[in-house]
């Protein structure tokens, strides 16, 4: 009964970060009452990899 429970509570952490990324620093702006979460999320983002064009034109053409 415990590791369901602790699941879920990781389950619900993850999407309210993930709610939390979308409605502000994806779109820009910064997060009303904690700005540091905020900053990290988009310094997580910068230093993610991500597709170029070509590598997304690849990808469709299979």
């Amino acid at each position: 009964m415990l590791p369901i429970v602790l699941a879920m509570i990781v389950c619900l952490v993850v999407s309210g970060l993930v709610v939390a990324y979308v409605a502000y620093p994806h779109r820009g702006e910064s997060m009303p009452a904690v700005p540091w979460l905020g900053d990290a999320m988009g310094k997580a983002v910068d230093a993610a990899p991500v597709l170029g064009e070509d590598e997304v034109d690849l990808l469709r053409m299979r």
